[in-house]
């Protein structure tokens, strides 16, 4: 299936000069929904995933379904003053800023093997302070795993040797 045809490119979005890619419109379609969750967990399952985490809020829509589907638990990865129970912290720098993720501090057991899936791979910050926060935990990152990969970007180099599959790239659009 190709998933570009179901996403939506909104131009000027949130601000002049980004091409928003709305995963909202291949949601919508049924079809490519599952084929695309379907796609994550076979590679989730391939890798030997244990639990699925990822960070909010467009990569629930595909870290609940796979984790679902392979029948593991799901790791919120959220923003400060999300999450109840105690928490361990992680900031990142953004293309305008920074920003802070917590994780429950008992969400991962030591040893366990983990996938992270997210929306879409821009710059790299918000997944590898996922990964950081996964391995202070003394979880084993077995790859990522994401709907949109915009490669200029070089997301990729931020997260650094870890297995990594995009199921849509954008290059210079």
């Amino acid at each position: 299936m190709d998933y570009k045809d179901c996403i939506i490119t909104i131009p000027n979005f949130p601000k002049e000069g980004i091409m928003f890619r709305d995963v909202t419109s291949l949601l919508q379609n049924g079809e490519a929904y599952k084929a695309a969750c379907d796609e994550l967990a076979k590679y989730a399952k391939e890798l030997g995933a244990e639990v699925i985490a990822g960070p909010e809020s467009r990569g629930y829509f595909f870290t609940c379904p796979v984790a679902h589907s392979l029948g593991c638990g799901f790791v919120p990865v959220r923003k400060p003053g999300k999450l109840p129970r105690e928490v361990i912290t992680e900031s990142y720098t953004l293309e305008y800023g920074t920003n802070v993720l917590c994780m429950h501090k008992d969400a991962i057991i030591p040893g366990q093997k983990v996938m992270v899936i997210d929306d879409l791979l821009a710059t790299g910050g918000t997944v590898k302070a996922t990964i950081n926060l996964i391995e202070k935990l003394g979880g084993i990152v077995v790859g990522c795993a994401f709907l949109i990969e915009l490669v200029d970007l070089k997301g990729r180099d931020v997260i650094g040797n870890y297995p990594i599959k995009s199921l849509v790239e954008y290059e210079g659009e």
